[in-house]
């Protein structure tokens, strides 16, 4: 079993990149799910809409962290540990990278605070691999906004923030790849679904994940 996380700035192409690699793990008949976050439990679904809706409070900085650090802590307890105990892959759109790049790197919340929550949320548990596809602010907007028309949906709380906000992020997550490269794959999230799936699969493969 792997646990495997996929992270970057919205619009990024995760969601296609996952069901890539899910394809593949069908065809080598590896059980596998897909989950991510916030979310991926009824308690952390509730939290999820309290912390991306627009409408009401917002919550403060470190309130924010708090809500992530929650739902976070629910799904390793219900849904991550019982997979991988289960010897079942686990892919998951975010993971504990995205509080150190959002509310670290975004809001200015100390790193070393982020690490300590994340540390007790998770258990001390760590992905096999993460996946960030790395992609420019400007295109990240371009992608939310065709997004938004193609389907009706407006942004976000956390995609409405500035440009210097996402800036700020996506800086983070390329520091913690570069921090760490045994255990990140930086993908360029401009090139196609084709070769973003060839270099994910050929880095699992010489990693001997699978």
């Amino acid at each position: 079993m792997r646990f495997i996380v996929f992270e970057g700035l919205d619009g990024s192409g995760k969601s296609s990149l996952m069901k890539a690699l899910e394809q593949e793990l069908e065809k080598r008949s590896v059980k596998f799910i897909r989950t991510r976050e916030p979310g991926g439990t009824p308690l952390g679904d509730e939290i999820r809409n309290m912390i991306l809706r627009k409408e009401g409070p917002a919550p403060v900085s470190r309130a924010e962290l708090l809500l992530y650090e929650a739902s976070r802590a629910q799904l390793v307890e219900q849904v991550i540990r019982p997979a991988l105990q289960n010897k079942t892959w686990v892919l998951c759109d975010r993971f504990a990278a995205s509080s150190v790049a959002f509310q670290g790197g975004g809001r200015g919340i100390s790193e070393n605070d982020v690490h300590t929550l994340n540390s007790f949320a998770t258990g001390d548990l760590k992905a096999d691999l993460t996946v960030l596809l790395d992609l420019s602010v400007e295109e990240s907007r371009r992608r939310r906004q065709g997004r938004g028309e193609a389907n009706g949906e407006s942004e976000d709380r956390i995609e409405s923030e500035a440009d210097s906000f996402h800036e700020k992020v996506r800086q983070s997550f390329l520091k913690q790849a570069a921090a760490e490269p045994k255990t990140w794959l930086v993908l360029n999230a401009q090139e196609t679904p084709a070769q973003l799936f060839e270099k994910l699969l050929a880095a699992v493969q010489q990693r001997g994940l699978l």
